[in-house]
Parts: structure tokens; sequence; C-alpha cells
């Protein structure tokens, strides 16, 4: 079966800064996606207030709901994002809350999911990048295994070894081929 289909992929950035090293990497992935794969880094996660279920009603706030939709109409969510003090940036968190709900139906539910990410630490992000699966999971996301790149950011920038790039951009490859299980 030949599938002319782009593959989408949504980009949860962990950081803020224009200038971040995950942004950098995100952008890399987009600007050097293989063909037939589209990559779209969602921008404003940092207008989305922190999630309330007194604001998740017949209004949304206008970035959570830019939110959703971004993520409701990409194939796969993939987390690129640094650690901040041992575990996954708040921004990250709250996007994951609102793709969550409502309950058993938010926009996350059944996306391959995969986390990734560097960190100017010698893990790289790790428990980040663990802690952001295992969110997306209860989440009801499909965290893909074995797609892991905790890269560390101290010897030098990753995007500047040849290496890193390959596995970041491996780790894109791997979210993509990701088999969906097909709904009976």
């Amino acid at each position: 079966m030949t599938t002319h289909h782009q593959t989408r992929v949504a980009v949860l950035l962990g950081s803020l800064r224009a200038g971040s090293l995950n942004r950098r990497i995100a952008e890399h992935l987009r600007d050097n996606a293989p063909e037939g794969v589209t990559v779209d880094v969602v921008e404003g996660l940092d207008t989305i207030p922190f999630y309330n279920e007194e604001i998740d009603g017949d209004t949304v706030p206008a970035g959570a709901s830019a939110l959703r939709q971004a993520v409701a109409s990409a194939d796969r969510v993939l987390a690129v994002t640094p650690e901040y003090n041992g575990t996954m940036p708040a921004v990250l968190n709250n996007a994951i809350d609102w793709l969550s709900r409502p309950y058993g139906q938010g926009a996350i539910v059944g996306k391959p999911f995969a986390a990734i990410g560097a960190t100017p630490t010698p893990y790289g992000g790790k428990w980040s990048h663990e802690h952001a699966r295992h969110s997306a999971t209860i989440a009801g996301a499909v965290v893909v295994e074995g797609i892991v790149v905790d890269e560390s950011a101290v010897e030098g920038d990753p995007l500047q070894n040849e290496e890193a790039i390959q596995r970041f951009l491996g780790a894109l490859d791997a979210l993509v081929a990701h088999e969906v299980e097909a709904a009976a």
C-alpha cells in the first residue's frame, strides 16, 4: 500500500527562550525533516494559563485551543525539552495537562509520542524526558519505546556535532516510522 500522506509532527518546546538550544534543535528538525514529513513547532505555549477546569468549558483560552488544534491535526507529537530542577519545565507539563482533557478525548490521546532534547548537564535531560513520557502516557499518548536522545551540551553545542544531529534526526525518523495500531 503506497500512501502519499504527509506525516505531521507537532513539536512541544520545553524552553521559552527565543535562542534556546532546544528551540534550535526543533527548528533543525523542521528544516531538515525527511520527505513526506512536516514538523510544526507549536508556538504560544507561554500564553496558556495553568490548567484549571473552571476555564476549560464552552470557551477555552485561545492559546489552549490553538495547542489542541495543532496536536489534534498532527500524526505524531515530539517534546523537545531541557530539564528544570530534575524534571520537565512547567510550560511543557501544562501543555500536556491541557492536551489530556477532556478526559479520554484529549487531543493527545492515541498519538505516538517521544521526548528528546539537550541540557548543559552531563545527563542531557534524562529525567525531564522520562517524566514527559510518563505524563504523556497517563494523558493517553502512545509513547514510542526506544527513542532516547538525552544530549549533553557540556562539551559544546550538539548542533555542531554531526553524530548528535544524526541522533536527533534518527529520533524523528523512528517516531514517524512507528506503526499506528488501526482501530478495530
